[in-house]
């Protein structure tokens, strides 16, 4: 009797001991799971404090080290802010309330502007653009044209170029006149390089707040491209060898921009003849060619700008509340009408055929010419 009541006291010890050990073991694996809950807590912080220091020092602002206590409260108060932001009337992201901080201080000094003219265009272009934004804008613009004109050196000076280009509206004129402007550009010193037509208002105040949000020292090719798609070219090698080529590029109808950085390094295929025997290669005109080189040569992305407009797109579906922001008006005919902004404006349709008198009066009213007191 004694034995089995021996025996029945170890069975009761061994199993409290195992109940023990099991008790334990969960109790271990519970705390694991806690470190290691804490630990991946940790990462995930460590991760959204590197990404927000990664994304502080791409636009230009010194990030707080990850580790610290400062990191995650300049972590969280960024959540409240963007919070905050998202929830007041009109701070969506990406709404146009608040333009970025300037990556660079610049002003319309530090512009070339380049206008693209043939001299049948002097008097029905060109002067419309002389009275209104050229006016305004005269040491930053450049007329490049092919044929002399006493009347318009008196108003411009130096700033008008005779290329001795041809007169034609051919590839090869227009590649001979741009290439000129590239030069000219070069040996100007100018932190940016912005082409236009005739047929273009430019507002060079939005001009130069665009331009602000880019280092000139960065590869910067910004524009509009005319086409949903890249365009198709083939590339000849030389010993009868071609090859196919595909690249956006911005329409120069529209107006496009580069930086010097950029320009710089498009010198071996842009300056002095080059940028004809370029143009040769893909048989496109110029401002294809200024595409080709900048996006399949050197392999820079073009940046695409809403705020460029040519007559090949239809201008009535710009607001005319909008119209003070934008960078590059035109005018012509869309779908065999006129094809001009739609505002009211200082003048007539008839008077005022193109829109951009009325347009230069809502954005600088104080301008002579322009009728008081203009309801818009």
């Amino acid at each position: 009797m004694l034995k089995s009541h021996s025996r029945k006291s170890l069975l009761s010890a061994a199993g409290a001991i195992v109940t023990c050990l099991a008790l334990l073991l969960l109790l271990a694996q519970r705390q694991r799971s806690a470190a290691e809950g804490t630990q991946k807590e940790r990462e995930v912080g460590l991760r959204s404090l590197q990404s927000l220091a990664e994304a502080g020092t791409e636009n230009g602002v010194q990030s707080e080290s990850a580790g610290g206590k400062r990191g995650f409260s300049a972590y969280f108060s960024k959540l409240t802010r963007s919070r905050r932001e998202a929830e007041r009337p009109g701070g969506a992201a990406g709404a146009a309330v608040t333009s970025p901080p300037p990556a660079e201080d610049i002003s319309a000094d530090d512009i070339f502007i380049a206008v693209k003219t043939t001299k049948k265009f002097h008097k029905s272009r060109l002067e419309l653009l002389l009275d209104t934004w050229i006016y305004r804008n005269l040491q930053q613009t450049y007329i490049f044209t092919d044929g002399e004109d006493e009347e318009l050196k008196k108003k411009m000076g130096s700033h008008v170029i005779n290329t001795n280009c041809s007169a034609a509206h051919s590839r090869q004129a227009l590649s001979c006149k741009m290439a000129v402007e590239y030069d000219k550009f070069i040996e100007s010193g100018n932190k940016w390089f912005c082409h236009v037509d005739d047929d273009n208002y430019v507002n060079v105040k939005t001009l130069v707040q665009l331009l602000s949000q880019y280092p000139h020292t960065q590869d910067m090719y910004i524009g509009k491209p005319s086409l949903d798609r890249p365009i198709e070219a083939t590339e000849r090698l030389g010993d009868n060898k071609m090859r196919p080529v595909n690249f956006w590029f911005a329409t120069g109808g529209a107006g496009f921009c580069v930086s010097r950085g950029l320009a710089l390094k498009m010198s071996p295929w842009a300056s002095g003849g080059h940028f004809m025997n370029t143009a040769e290669k893909i048989r496109l005109p110029d401002d294809c060619t200024i595409g080709y080189i900048i996006e399949s040569v050197l392999g820079v992305p073009l940046t695409r700008s809403n705020l460029f407009h040519s007559h090949l797109e239809n201008l009535q579906q710009v607001s005319r509340s909008e119209v003070h922001k934008q960078i590059t008006l035109s005018y012509g005919m869309f779908e065999n009408k006129r094809n001009i902004i739609n505002m009211k404006g200082a003048f007539s349709v008839e008077e005022d055929p193109s829109r951009f008198r009325s347009v230069h009066c809502l954005l600088y009213p104080d301008t002579p010419w322009c009728p008081p007191q203009v309801a818009y």
